[in-house]
């Protein structure tokens, strides 16, 4: 397929080149700003310049509600949405400048991975992980607040309030895990270091449903930007108005329950799996602080109880740890038997509903 199919295909039509000038301040600008937030990493502001350099940028017609800027990798091009205001495109740049320099392709020129997606025969695998981890890379970089939000009916905590909220919430909460260190690196140089953090700390199983969730959900945001321009041609009285509706609610209930279902895996896989290997009293104490503090980064739709009842669950079996690392189950520093009030605290807040008092 040629590349204008290609654009054409993605509901992008080119209107003008950028100027040389403004696209060369605007790489020069975006690699002093990656050195300036990623200081210790592996490469100079001069390398990472000569690499943006390879970009052509343009102003475009784009479909409403798709990406403001769109890299493409055959081409390594940017198309600026040509609504967006020229003060405003370096910061849209940001994003699409990381996705260049995460481009590794073979001898052939086909593309092989960016970032954390892989290709196989051009169908990539994490598309939905990879946006998410150069949005809050970028979200970073640019100096974003992490803010309260609320999308199809989730209330959540995202580290990118109008850009991919919902992948970046829950990449924020696998990062409260792995930290962020391997992140950017797999980001940054598109190897394997946050993938197989995740792997350590869970399981390739729950990496595998991860990846596949978020790319679901990806694709469902996808269909209600589609929908929606279907919408806006459609004058009033049209009788496809109200189908289209239901689709469209059907669609976000859809990715409501899919965003929930990926956020009680990530709380699941990982916090069990820390349990497991708890074998100290100091262990423990950190593990409950942890266990509480998540609450705070968590979406919530209406009902929602999960996280409320896996919570008890864990301060049930925590306690009973407890007694066993005491009473020398396993290696300790504390060897005098004594009942921990700290948990029996907690459980009673917890089982007078503390949570849904918390968020009313």
């Amino acid at each position: 397929m040629s590349i204008q199919k290609d654009l054409k295909k993605e509901g992008i039509q080119v209107i003008t080149k950028l100027d040389t000038l403004i696209s060369n301040d605007i790489c020069k600008s975006v690699s002093r700003r990656i050195i300036e937030t990623f200081p210790d990493f592996d490469f100079t502001q001069e390398d990472l310049y000569q690499k943006l350099l390879e970009l052509t940028m343009y102003r475009a017609k784009m479909i409403e509600g798709m990406s403001e800027a769109n890299y493409y990798y055959k081409d390594s091009s940017i198309y600026f949405n040509e609504n967006i205001e020229y003060s405003d495109i370096e910061e849209f740049a940001i994003h699409e400048c990381i996705h260049h320099l995460q481009k590794v392709q073979d001898e052939n020129g086909n593309l092989l991975k960016l970032g954390l997606c892989n290709y196989n025969n051009l169908k990539p695998s994490a598309l939905a992980l990879n946006e998410a981890a150069v949005q809050y890379t970028s979200s970073l970089i640019i100096g974003i607040e992490p803010d309260y939000e609320k999308y199809y009916g989730i209330s959540l905590f995202t580290p990118s309030p109008s850009y991919y909220p919902l992948e970046c919430s829950l990449l924020n909460q696998i990062l409260f895990f792995t930290g962020t260190d391997s992140l950017f690196k797999s980001t940054l140089f598109s190897n394997d270091e946050f993938k197989n953090k995740i792997i350590e700390l869970s399981s390739e199983k729950t990496y595998n449903t991860i990846i596949k969730l978020l790319d679901e959900i990806l694709k469902h945001e996808e269909k209600i930007v589609i929908l929606n321009n279907k919408f806006k041609l459609l004058e009033d009285g049209n009788s496809k108005i109200d189908k289209i509706n239901i689709k469209i609610d059907l669609i976000k209930d859809k990715i409501s329950k899919l965003y929930i279902k990926t956020q009680n895996i990530i709380i699941k896989e990982f916090f069990t799996s820390e349990f497991d290997k708890i074998q100290e009293l100091e262990e423990l104490e950190h593990f409950r602080r942890k266990l509480y503090k998540y609450s705070d980064i968590i979406g919530s739709i209406e009902g929602y109880d999960y996280f409320d009842n896996f919570y008890i669950e864990m301060m049930n079996k925590l306690e009973h740890k407890c007694n066993i690392l005491e009473n020398g189950g396993t290696k300790t520093a504390l060897s005098k038997k004594r009942v921990n009030p700290i948990f029996v605290f907690f459980q009673k807040l917890f089982k007078k509903d503390y949570f849904k008092e918390l968020n009313m």
